[in-house]
Formats: C-alpha cells, sequence, structure tokens
C-alpha cells in the first residue's frame, strides 16, 4: 500500500508536474479556440507567424528559403504516401490488413522500377520474382518517414526497388493509415488500449504472414527503425516461426532499453511514475494537437519548434540534417499513437528491462512490496534465430549498445555511425553514403529463411571486399599484461572474446600471428601508396588513403575496457569472419561489381560508388567461425551512395541550388489498391 502523496513524487517533481498540467491546459484551451475560429482568421494568424519569421530572417537566409521553396513545399504540400512517391515518378499501392485482434493496418508497396508498372511483380508463376523487403516506422511516425526526402538518392526505399526489390511498408495501429477496427471507434478509450505488447504480439506477424501470402515468397528482409527495430525484437523473440519467415533483421537507431531522456526534470518525473503521462494525456491519442500547431504555423517556425522540442528531450541537435529537409519532411514526422505505448516505453526506460507492459506498477515508496511475489516478463531477445544487424549512432541519447548487445544473441552484427544522431538515419545528407552500404550488404548476405553459415561467410566475403578496398589498416597488440603496446608504427591487433562475460580473452603467440598474416594477406590484395609523408603517420596514411578522409575519433563499444591509442574499443562480433577484432581500421566501402540486370531481380547490382557528402565514419563488427572471435573493421568513410537513373527535373535545379542532391519531381499519380 503506497504512502498517500509522499510514497509518489518529491516536491521538484511535484512542481513540474503543476507546471505541465498548467501547460497541457493551456494547450487544450488554445486548441479549442482554434478550432471554433473561422478558416480566414486560422489563414491570418499563418501569414503573421511567417512575417514574423521573416523579421527575425537576414536577406541571405530569405533568398536560401526561396531557392529551397519548390523542392521542400512539393514534399510537404504531398497528402499521403502515394503521392509522395509519385512527386519521384513512383506508383505506389495501398493494401488493408485485419490483425487477429480486428484493427485495420494501412499498407504501403513500392513493386515496380520506373518504367516496370505494366509488368507483374510477385504475382504468380508468370510473374517477375523478386525478393521482398519490408520497412517499420519509429514511435509517433507513419510510413511516410521513409519516403518525405527532398532527393531521390538519399531515399532508401527507392534506391531498394531500383536495385530490384519489392518493398512493403508497415504501419502501427492508430496511426494514420491504420486508425480503424472491426470491434470499436477511434473515439472509444477501448480502441487505445494497447501498447508495445500488441505491436509485437500482432502488428508485425500479421503484416508479415500477409505480405508473404499476398508475394507467395517464403522469407522477408526487416529493415526497422527506431521503435520498428524494438517492435521486431519483441516479435521474433515470442513468435519462433516468425523466425522463418525473415531471412534478416537490419536495425537502423535500434531501440531496447535506453537511458532516458536528457532534461533531468522530465527525464525524473516520467521515471518516478510513468502512469503520470495519463494525468497530463489522458488513456487515449497522445500529442493529438500537433496537427493543429503544424496548420497555423509558418514552417520554418514549426520546424524550428520541432529542433527545440528534440532538443530539449533528448540533446539532438539536427545538424546532419539540412534545413531543406527539414521543412519537407517535419510536417510528415508526426502520426497518432496510443499514451499507453509512451508509458510502456517509461516503464522500460525506469526498470531498465524490455519487459512486457505492467499492468501493476509500483510507486517508488510502499508500506509494504508485492515485487517479489509478482514479476513482468521480459521479452525472451537471446532466442532470436534471424540475422540481425545493428547500425547505430555514437552520439544518439537513446542507444546503450552495451545493454542492448548482452541481451542479443552472440552472433549479433553491430556497426556505428560516430557523428550521427536518431533522425539522421532517416533523414541527413550522406545517409546515402554512410548507411546504405551496410543494408545492402546485408541484404546480399542472408538471402534464405535457413540463416546458415554459407550465409554468414557471404557476409565475411562482402566485408573483406570493403577492407581491402580501403587499403588502410591501424591495429594495435595487447601484451600479455594487457597493455596496448604498438609493434610497429602502423601493424598492431587487439583480439576480444565474449561480450557475455564483459571481460577480453586474449590469444597466444601464434594464432595471434596467424591472424596477423591473415590480414596481411588482404592488406596485400591492393596496392598501398608509396608517398613518403604517408609512412610518418598512421593518421596521415588515414587522411590520404581513404576516400571520405576519416579521422580517428573515439567511438562508443560495446565491450569495454582494451583502448587503442585512438580512443576505440571492442565489439562483439556474429560466427562467420576472420578471427580476431582488429580495432580502428580507417577504410572506405566499396560495391562488388554485379549485373543490373541479374537474372534473380532481388540481386543487388552494384553502382559506381558517387562522391561522398558527408563527414562521418563508421565501425564495422565481423565475427569469426572459429570460437565466436572476430573482426572488427574501425571507424572509416563508408563509399555507398547511390543514384538512380531516370531524373528528368532535378530537385536541386528547382531550388536554384549548387548542391549535388538530385532527384525527379512528377506530378502525383493515382495508386492502384490492392487486397
Amino acid at each position: 500500500m503506497p504512502v498517500p502523496f509522499l510514497g509518489r513524487l518529491d516536491v521538484t517533481e511535484y512542481v513540474a508536474l503543476i507546471g505541465s498540467f498548467l501547460l497541457v491546459g493551456l494547450e487544450a484551451l488554445i486548441r479549442i479556440l482554434t478550432l471554433a475560429l473561422p478558416n480566414s482568421l486560422i489563414t491570418l494568424f499563418y501569414r503573421l507567424s511567417r512575417r514574423l519569421f521573416n523579421r527575425w530572417t537576414t536577406p541571405a537566409q530569405k533568398r536560401a528559403e526561396e531557392r529551397r521553396q519548390p523542392v521542400s513545399e512539393a514534399v510537404r504540400n504531398a497528402s499521403d504516401f502515394v503521392d509522395l512517391c509519385a512527386l519521384f515518378g513512383y506508383t505506389a499501392e495501398e493494401h488493408v490488413v485485419q490483425t487477429k485482434d480486428g484493427y485495420l493496418l494501412g499498407l504501403h508497396r513500392l513493386a515496380y522500377r520506373k518504367g516496370e508498372e505494366d509488368t507483374k511483380v510477385n504475382r504468380g508463376p508468370n510473374s517477375i520474382k523478386k525478393r521482398v523487403v519490408y520497412l517499420h516506422h519509429g514511435l509517433l511516425m507513419n510510413s511516410e518517414v521513409w519516403v518525405c526526402l527532398t532527393d531521390e538518392q538519399r531515399c532508401l526505399p527507392f534506391v531498394l526497388v531500383e536495385r530490384g526489390f519489392d518493398v512493403w511498408f508497415g504501419n502501427n495501429r492508430g496511426n494514420k493509415y491504420s486508425k480503424k477496427s472491426v470491434h470499436c471507434s477511434p473515439m472509444s478509450q477501448r480502441f487505445w488500449n494497447f501498447s508495445i505488447d500488441e505491436f509485437a504480439f500482432h502488428d508485425i506477424p500479421d503484416s508479415i504472414s500477409y505480405i508473404l501470402e499476398t508475394t507467395g515468397q517464403p522469407s522477408l528482409s526487416y529493415i526497422g527503425f527506431s521503435q520498428g527495430t524494438a517492435q521486431a525484437f519483441a516479435s521474433l523473440s515470442i513468435h519462433p516461426k516468425l523466425n522463418d519467415q525473415v531471412n534478416v533483421f537490419i536495425a537502423l537507431a535500434p531501440a531496447m532499453s535506453p537511458a532516458g531522456l536528457s532534461n533531468g526534470i522530465v527525464d525524473a518525473l516520467v521515471k518516478a511514475s510513468p502512469q503520470v503521462l495519463y494525468l497530463l494525456f489522458g488513456r487515449r491519442s497522445i500529442l493529438s494537437s500537433a496537427t493543429m500547431w503544424q496548420s497555423i504555423l509558418y514552417p520554418p517556425i514549426f520546424s524550428k519548434l520541432i529542433d527545440m522540442g528534440l532538443s530539449f528531450l533528448f540533446n539532438w541537435k539536427t545538424q546532419n540534417i539540412s534545413t531543406s529537409q527539414k521543412l519537407a519532411a517535419y510536417p510528415h514526422l508526426y502520426s497518432f499513437t496510443s499514451t499507453k505505448s509512451v508509458v510502456h516505453w517509461f516503464q522500460i526506460i525506469r526498470t531498465k528491462s524490455f519487459q512486457m507492459y505492467d499492468d501493476d506498477v509500483q510507486p517508488p515508496l510502499m508500506l509494504s512490496s508485492s515485487s517479489k511475489y509478482t514479476k513482468v516478463a521480459k521479452y525472451p531477445t537471446r532466442n532470436i534465430k534471424t540475422p540481425i544487424v545493428l547500425v547505430y549512432g555514437g552520439i544518439d541519447s537513446l542507444v546503450d549498445i552495451k545493454v542492448m548487445l548482452r541481451e542479443l544473441p552472440t552472433q549479433t552484427v553491430a556497426t556505428e555511425i560516430p557523428h550521427y544522431e536518431h533522425l539522421d538515419f532517416l533523414w541527413a545528407r550522406d545517409v546515402d553514403a554512410q548507411v546504405f552500404q551496410h543494408v545492402f550488404d546485408a541484404l546480399e548476405s542472408f538471402t534464405g529463411a535457413e540463416h546458415t553459415k554459407e550465409e554468414y561467410e557471404r557476409y565475411r566475403s562482402a566485408r573483406h571486399v570493403s577492407l581491402s578496398a580501403s587499403g588502410s589498416f591501424n591495429r594495435f597488440i595487447p601484451n600479455k599484461s594487457g597493455d596496448n603496446t604498438a609493434a610497429d608504427s602502423d601493424v598492431s591487433t587487439a583480439v576480444a572474446g565474449s561480450v557475455r562475460d564483459g571481460e577480453e580473452q586474449f590469444v597466444d603467440a601464434d594464432e595471434r600471428q596467424e591472424r596477423l598474416d591473415q590480414v596481411n594477406e588482404l592488406r596485400s590484395m591492393k596496392s598501398f601508396s608509396s608517398s613518403p609523408d604517408t609512412s610518418s603517420s598512421p593518421k596521415k596514411q588515414q587522411l590520404l588513403q581513404v576516400p571520405h578522409q576519416a579521422r580517428e575519433s573515439p567511438l562508443t563499444t560495446p565491450v569495454g575496457s582494451l583502448n587503442s591509442t585512438s580512443g576505440s574499443k571492442l565489439s562483439p562480433m556474429y560466427p562467420g569472419s576472420l578471427d580476431g577484432h582488429f580495432e580502428n581500421d580507417s577504410r572506405a566501402e566499396s560495391l562488388s561489381n554485379r549485373s543490373p540486370d541479374s537474372e534473380f531481380q532481388g540481386a543487388l547490382p552494384s553502382i559506381t560508388p558517387p562522391k561522398s557528402r558527408g563527414t562521418g565514419a563508421s565501425q564495422m563488427s565481423l565475427n569469426s567461425l572459429r570460437g565466436g572471435k572476430g573482426i572488427s573493421l574501425g571507424p572509416s568513410r563508408a563509399v555507398g551512395g547511390v543514384t538512380t537513373s531516370g531524373a528528368e527535373v532535378p530537385l536541386a535545379a528547382l531550388a536554384g541550388s549548387s548542391s549535388n542532391e538530385s532527384g525527379t519531381l512528377r506530378e502525383p499519380r493515382k495508386s492502384s489498391n490492392k487486397r
């Protein structure tokens, strides 16, 4: 039994709670008044906010905004997913799947390359067979976040379509495309009584079953972003058969057990009592007034408010996302979800455990405790059999990679983009160069539901190609005492064992030499620069040899204590690569040569790597076939940008910009609806 009032929050948290009630009440009042206003007054408010923004803006900023306006405005004003795709010349299908508990979920599909609209794809024996990729969005989002980019080559779904994939998009119950149930109305509290559990038990497996039944394919590849990864972790862990339907799980900005919010007061408030969100937002949809503010505020002001909110809650600076991209994408950022699903996240943050929803939360101070008699079930994520590839940001406050890897199977692969935050994996300027190649390598390697040793071997080979193409190594050898002692100025190694134990296990001299010989053999596959200047400094070698001019920087890592002189640590591996972790190898990604018109349309044809536009780096983790030990390919510039063909009107030209980001802008097309 809790002590009344005293056992729940402290004084500062009560002050914050009262302030929150006042702000929510004020916002509700403004919303009611706004709904009662005629459209003419709403238009007047919009013009006043635009005039206010222009008064604060310099002439140079105004000119830049005018150049960007045609591009951003076209994407911003697109009404739905189908229109967004039509802007770039793609025909999207709309599908509906009914879950076992009666919710109707909207699915979207991009099956056709440009010019393929009259062909049949995955529709019977006489149709073109393509491998299926399924993309799932994050919290408070819908499928539009994948396609609301300002240029085509940075849009992962469009690139996948042009590479011969049948691309599907999921939507969670309650959002813009899934706000219907056969049992109850969205106006009822019952409709919104769902959490991450319902996403995992119904939405993900039922959507995947529908897609596989429709396409006739035995399995698909899953690409999730943020909460979309958490839903996959949960679904795969509790549905053993689902592991046979997903051939690889690629987690972008993965979320499992976040550390919390960056703002101390808000973080303490929701951790002390997650249920306080019910008092603030009710038990239906959360933050439903966001669409109202979007309609009355001038887009640059709305964009600034979003940036301020992200900085306040998560300390994200969004510096890797261009202003024009924010203006285009932020209006598509929000979609409806239940307050209960957000409460579920704060329960996970509070307990530091990826668990199911707790219907009987105990206040911090209790006269008696029942915790020793009850225990909320955790998602058994270590039981996942599907290969997992994690790609996470080094400055993403929502990702604790060490905690995550301890809860995942030992074969999990981890890749870090050191300068990336959370939303960068969707909309960053250089997302095609920094992220796409990691996705392509995984899709190319894991093609069947058997999860065989040969698939891991293919992944190892793909990584060897990337490593040998870079021609740059920076390795450190631990001596028997565990110190980091460089054997010479540019060649040394570090080998770690199991992340589960949290301790490094070093190999003997003979085994270490064998691994050095393996890497030196790879190194001999490519000619190295013989410039006298490059031999004096390993760092200078990296800057001169790697196309993206990688600079060494400290990397957040899964296991811990062994540091190289550049500050990086060790990562866990998967069974299927060279033995040994070689830390901080600066390398650039390269694509192997493949025919664009391969016999199997789902194969990954190669493209000529374009010039990079980014400044970031990547750390890749590989695993070993022997003893579970692996090789870590360290920070680098990943070359993996993709430029699709068929562009008719460059978006950069429409914007009057000198940017090399281009795309195609077309009139929206009608969608083809299929059930």
